[in-house]
């Protein structure tokens, strides 16, 4: 369980750090553009030799002799490969490849890493020793290998017995195989890839996606000598498909000290890590060499011959820079390559250099001197089309101000003129029509007049009462259609009920207890067409009695119909078996429960039955019975008034009481509480021909054997799953 527990830590902490770098590079990364050109560093760590090594040297140790394989492949190698290829004559250095010491450790099949994973893997009885006496059987003839296995070092005092040395590039490192088995071996387990998997915590969860039961892979896991071998194969990969250069940390002593150089310690350094062999390739070789191509186009100003264009092969236009320059071939400071130039001394590199810079400080005073006369022609000519489109704009200006005065003065005119003709015909216009609106006046008062003189007698007598009694008709008849369009449903607990203007507030006051009164009564022959429904209804009643506005989560069970029977106990026939033995077969309520241990607040799961007759806790796998309790000895029910789902059953202390009773009351804590407490209440005032009392209180006073215990309901400021408790001496608390 430890081994697991810290195989999950370094899981969790590994993958978060990983998360943690990509989020870091995808928010630094530049949106690629076309090709781009990048530079990475890689800062590693160095070679490792301490008093006792172990399983961490020994892959530290491991990287760096593949790391000097690359230095080797990149620049030994290849510096003389490159001098055979080009047909360059030069001297053969040799130099140690450790290639035989990566092999002697990542071979497959018969590598140190490939015997330590087939080791793991093996059944049976697995020991560090029994892996060092695999290395012995199988390594033991190696050049690069050492073990007390050995007759030539079965007295070699400074090898352990359970130890084994390899000479690496840097020297003898001695490893301890103590560990080598626990270390390589991945502990996270596929269970626990699957707890992480189906956990609430989406970020979590994203961190195990092996754990998906959809993606499950029945392949092991791979052991940490495997992963880290990959990751090395992924370096040396990715090294190779670039142009790398190296820097070689030296450190000077060890007390971090300026100005103190230890020259062993350097001398040391230097051995171990390769440059000796890599100052003598250079030395004997050249310093310099580059494409006739590149070489011609970046020097061709040095030489008359070159500049500016070279008809010639590249080689020869070369050699014509290196003659200009006077560098002799009589001591071998230049040779020429198939497709290389190759230049011995940095110096003549360095001279070409100053003198291209000072041929550039020419060429720029040139150009510049070209560009200032450029300039100043290009400026004059501009000035010059200036003035000229300057005077030609300020002509077109006066000649367009004369116009535009000579036209505003004849528009001014012409409009006057028309506006004097437009005002004296809507004079006429405006005068007709006042005529012909005073005609028509006068025309409508006379018959009005004598409209009026005909029947003014009948008009005051007969038709006003009339008119009153349509205008109430209709308003009563707008008012009841209405009130048909907009009647509200056919609940009886629905209070909605349309408006109405203040002279139908009375009738519409009786019509809506009429309305009220009808619906109840349809309400209610749907019950005794269903007994069923009419008991469900009932408990219902008494929960609304019992809870509401009283418990927290009593709103959320109101829509939620009681099933009763939450573990199919009626169906079962392990359940039918045990209640032919107790005679007690009728099942009012089951379900899953969590049952609160009295000493210490910790919950067990349990299942909970009610019966008409007694309450009995039961195992949840084998149905067995393990706490009965009769109904005639429940005494009250407590419950708080928050969100918990927590019930406390009290018990009656008397003597001669069964072992149940004795222990005290009962705490259970229950999804479905509502719905229990209910069905407990009924079932319990029919056996004791009594209401059983259920007391709603964020305080209550529980026995558990002869010990007064207080417990107390308190709010914990959090959004939890489930309520906590905890008990401290003669007090038993629950955070919710």
């Amino acid at each position: 369980a430890r081994n697991a527990r810290d195989a999950l830590a370094k899981a969790i902490y590994s993958r978060l750090f990983d998360w943690l770098v990509e989020k870091v590079n995808s928010t630094i990364r530049v949106t690629p553009e076309g090709k781009r050109k990048s530079i990475g560093v890689l800062d590693i760590y160095g070679f490792e030799i301490f008093k006792v090594n172990s399983f961490e040297q020994f892959m530290i140790n491991y990287c760096n002799e593949k790391l000097q394989h690359v230095f080797i492949e990149l620049t030994l190698r290849s510096e003389q490969e490159e001098y055979e290829r080009e047909g360059v004559k030069w001297e053969h250095i040799e130099y140690f490849d450790n290639v035989i010491v990566c092999d002697l450790i990542e071979k497959p099949g018969g590598g140190i890493m490939s015997l330590l994973d087939d080791e793991c893997l093996r059944p049976g009885e697995v020991t560090d020793m029994t892996f060092l006496r695999k290395l012995d059987q199988r390594i033991l003839s190696h050049a690069h290998y050492e073990s007390r296995a050995s007759k030539k070092l079965h007295s070699d005092r400074t090898l352990p017995r359970n130890g084994f040395r390899i000479k690496h590039y840097a020297g003898m490192v001695t490893y301890c195989v103590d560990g080598f088995i626990d270390k390589n071996k991945d502990l996270l387990l596929r269970d626990l890839s699957r707890a992480m998997w189906e956990c609430e915590h989406p970020f979590a969860k994203s961190f195990f996606t092996e754990g998906d039961p959809e993606n499950t892979s029945l392949k092991r896991p791979p052991t940490t000598g495997t992963q880290f071998k990959a990751s090395i194969g992924e370096l040396m990969k990715s090294l190779l498909s670039k142009n790398p250069n190296y820097i070689r940390c030296i450190k000077p002593n060890d007390l971090k000290n300026a100005n103190n150089f230890n020259e062993q310690l350097v001398r040391h350094q230097a051995r171990y890590l390769g440059l000796m062999e890599n100052i003598r390739v250079r030395r004997a070789g050249y310093a310099f060499r580059q494409h006739y191509n590149i070489m011609l186009d970046r020097y061709k100003m040095l030489a008359d011959k070159t500049w500016p264009n070279w008809k010639g092969p590249p080689r020869e236009g070369v050699v014509q820079i290196l003659k200009a320059m006077k560098v002799s071939n009589n001591k071998r400071d230049f040779v020429c390559g198939r497709t290389k130039i190759f230049i011995r001394n940095p110096k003549t590199l360095f001279d070409m250099e100053d003198s291209r810079r000072e041929r550039l400080h020419d060429m720029a005073t040139l150009i510049q001197k070209m560009y200032k006369g450029w300039a100043c022609r290009t400026h004059f000519l501009a000035m010059r089309w200036a003035v000229n489109i300057f005077s030609s704009n300020w002509r077109c200006i006066v000649q367009r101000r004369k116009y535009d005065q000579l036209r505003n003065a004849t528009v001014t005119v012409q409009s006057f003129y028309r506006g004097w003709i437009e005002r004296r015909a809507y004079y006429e216009v405006k005068y007709k029509l006042k005529c012909e609106w005073a005609a028509g006046i006068v025309v409508k008062y006379f018959y009005g007049w004598r409209a009026r003189k005909e029947h003014r007698k009948r008009f005051r007598s007969v038709a006003g009462p009339k008119i009153i009694r349509a205008v109430r008709l209709w308003l009563r008849y707008t008012f009841l259609m209405h009130l048909s369009r907009n009647l509200p449903s056919q609940s009886p607990a629905s209070a909605e009920w349309p408006a109405c203007t203040p002279a139908f507030r009375d009738t519409s006051r009786l019509l809506k207890e009429m309305y009220h009164l009808w619906r109840c009564m349809l309400y209610r022959k749907q019950f005794e067409d269903d007994p069923k429904r009419k008991a469900v209804f009932i408990e219902k009643m008494v929960a609304s009695k019992t809870f509401k506005d009283r418990k927290a989560c009593y709103p959320r069970s109101v829509a939620v119909p009681f099933r009763g029977d939450y573990l199919s106990l009626r169906s079962d026939q392990r359940w039918q078996q045990t209640a032919t033995v107790i005679k007690d077969p009728s099942v009012v309520w089951s379900g899953p429960i969590m049952k609160i241990h009295r000493a210490n607040g910790k919950a067990v799961p349990k299942g909970l039955v009610i019966t008409t007759q007694a309450f009995a806790i039961l195992d949840t796998k084998t149905l067995r019975i393990t706490h009965r309790v009769p109904l005639t000895e429940l005494m009250s029910i407590s419950v708080s008034t928050m969100k918990d789902t927590i019930a406390v059953f009290h018990i009656k202390q008397e003597n001669g009481a069964s072992e149940a009773c004795k222990k005290g009351d009962f705490i259970f804590q229950a999804s479905q509480v509502i719905e229990l407490v209910t069905k407990t209440k009924r079932v319990a005032q029919e056996v004791l021909r009594k209401p059983l009392p259920v007391n709603i209180a964020n305080q209550a006073e529980l026995m558990f054997g002869a010990n007064r215990v207080q417990l107390v309901f308190q709010n914990s400021g959090q959004q939890l799953t489930a309520a906590l408790c905890r008990r401290s001496g003669g007090q038993l608390e629950v955070l919710v």
